[in-house]
C-alpha cells in the first residue's frame, strides 16, 4: 500500500506545478486553490508512504523523480516544450531509475 501512496502522492506532484503554470503568478483563483489542493495532498500521500514503512529517502527520490518526470512529459504535451532526442532519452533514464529504485527497495 505504501508503493500506492507514493505513487498518488507523485501525481498530486505534477497536478501543483501544472496548477502553478495555470495560476499566472497566482492570479488566477481555480488554478491557485488547485495548486494549494494538489501541494497539500501530495505531501500527505508522500508521508503516509513513508509512515507505512518505505525509507525516507527511497520515498523522496521516487516521489520527485515521477513529478518531475511527469512534469515534463505535461510541458511537452500541454505547453508545446520541445520534445527533443536527448530531452527524451534522459526522461526514459529518469524513468528507468525510479522504477529500478522501485525494484531494489527493502
Amino acid at each position: 500500500m505504501a508503493w500506492i501512496f507514493l505513487i498518488i502522492g507523485g501525481l498530486f506532484e505534477i497536478g501543483f506545478t501544472i496548477s502553478l503554470k495555470y495560476s499566472e503568478n497566482f492570479t488566477r483563483l481555480w488554478p491557485t486553490i488547485g495548486f494549494f489542493a494538489c501541494i497539500s495532498l501530495s505531501f500527505l500521500f508522500l508521508n503516509k508512504a513513508i509512515n507505512s514503512g518505505l525509507p525516507i529517502g527511497t520515498s523522496y527520490a521516487v516521489w520527485t523523480g515521477i513529478g518531475a518526470a511527469g512534469t515534463a512529459i505535461a510541458g511537452m504535451l500541454l505547453f508545446k516544450e520541445p520534445a527533443a532526442f536527448w530531452r527524451l532519452f534522459f526522461l526514459f533514464m529518469l524513468i528507468a531509475s525510479i522504477v529500478g529504485l522501485k525494484v531494489v527497495a527493502e
